[in-house]
């Protein structure tokens, strides 16, 4: 398989005091691939709400572990060894119950807002909360009042 390689330096010329956005896109265009395991939707369930759902068969809450840190979220699944595994006897086995770490970057400004899991699924809720200053405003236009003696 070919591997693309972009250049992004004419970003970091024309985004004027953004340049934590084009390192971001360049350190995506340079991540290591991560496994397809375990499978996972990312859905957009509102204006700014967002879900990644994964699915975790087989794990327990607390062989989950979800970390949040600066704009990374990573979910680490961690099976405990059961030492009854030895007596089992597999005639096929289809349901992957091996460790994983899988990471997400996350953008500015989107928060955590809680994890649950239901029939399997790990469901983790994000939403986008951008601070009043960096919303955009309206900036009113005043009128200027015209000295005396100046032309109409």
């Amino acid at each position: 398989m070919r591997t693309i390689t972009k250049d992004f330096s004419p970003l970091y010329r024309s985004f004027i005091g953004a340049e934590h956005l084009a390192s971001l896109m360049d350190k995506a265009s340079r991540a290591e691939k991560q496994p397809a395991y375990p499978p996972y939707n990312i859905e957009a369930i509102g204006e700014d709400k967002y879900r990644i759902t994964m699915a975790v068969a087989g794990f327990l809450e607390s062989e989950l572990d979800i970390e949040s840190h600066e704009n990374s979220l990573t979910v680490t699944g961690q099976k405990a060894t059961v030492d009854t595994d030895k007596d089992r006897t597999f005639l096929y086995q289809g349901i992957a119950e091996r460790n994983f770490e899988r990471k997400f970057q996350i953008a500015d400004h989107v928060k955590i807002i809680s994890a649950h899991m239901e029939n399997g699924l790990l469901h983790i809720d994000l939403e986008r909360e951008v601070p009043e200053a960096l919303k955009p405003r309206k900036i009113a236009i005043n009128k200027k009042d015209l000295l005396e003696g100046e032309v109409k």
